[in-house]
């Protein structure tokens, strides 16, 4: 899954693409460069960002998505059920809700209605203030009790099971030990039986274990993660630098051939 942020503020890129048709031809870019599906968001929500109204959202993406639907597969970054209802419309593919579905009662509603896939994500706190001393009992079993919940209830609320992705939510209220056990032990949400998405690319975690503060050279934390993520069987990689990840896949999957 490629990003593209087309954000004044999103934490490595911001700015970056959301000038006229930047946004478009980034996404071409990516596509070509081999990403499977592109998930376009007009809201940052990096640790520290705050909320923007829907008008404003709508209108950073509703170009790019009229334009870049016809030929290329797209997931939509958003926490708003009506941004999600006129996405589909234009033919999004996928939703990807950093907030699980509780940012907006309506989401549910919506994706049902559209029998739209969607990526489940769990995080703790809002983006505002999520990173402000996160706290768990057992962040392993606390986030698969999470997901257990969610899942059991969009269910009760005739979602279909094949329709549903979970994402554990790197960097989204977890420290740095926090983050390192999730993705150490990522496979433990395989026994839920839905596809595993990971958004390791460029996160904190890689400045905080190498010591260098630029979000832009971030490059080996996330091959170096995205690998180990593979091993553990994620299907699914959001991932910035698709080239360079692409690359490092065949590699990687040609050495550890029998």
């Amino acid at each position: 899954m490629g990003i593209l942020n087309l954000t004044p503020d999103s934490f490595s890129d911001g700015g970056k693409f959301n000038k006229k048709n930047t946004g478009i031809s980034h996404a071409r870019n990516l596509f070509k460069s081999g990403a499977d599906i592109i998930d376009v968001g007009g809201e940052s929500t990096r640790p520290g960002s705050k909320p923007i109204s829907k008008k404003e959202e709508w209108d950073r993406i509703k170009e790019t998505l009229k334009d870049v639907n016809k030929k290329i597969p797209l997931s939509l970054d958003t926490r708003k059920s009506e941004i999600m209802n006129k996405g589909i419309q234009l033919g999004v593919k996928l939703i990807n809700d950093v907030s699980g579905l509780s940012y907006d009662s309506k989401t549910v509603g919506v994706l049902k209605k559209n029998k739209t896939p969607f990526v489940i994500q769990h995080s703790q706190g809002t983006p505002e203030k999520m990173q402000k001393n996160p706290k768990y009992k057992n962040e392993l079993l606390d986030i698969y009790d999470f997901f257990e919940r969610k899942i059991k209830f969009l269910i009760s609320m005739g979602i279909k099971h094949n329709n549903i992705m979970i994402d554990p939510g790197i960097g989204f209220g977890k420290n740095l030990k926090h983050n390192m056990n999730l993705i150490r032990s990522v496979s433990i949400f395989h026994t839920l039986g839905f596809p595993i998405l990971l958004g390791l690319s460029r996160k904190r975690f890689i400045r905080d274990l190498s010591g260098k503060n630029d979000s832009k050279e971030r490059l080996g934390g996330t091959v170096a993660s995205s690998m180990y993520a593979i091993m553990q069987g994620v299907q699914v990689l959001r991932i910035h630098d698709v080239n360079e990840l692409r690359q490092s896949i065949k590699v990687f999957k040609e050495l550890i051939k029998n």
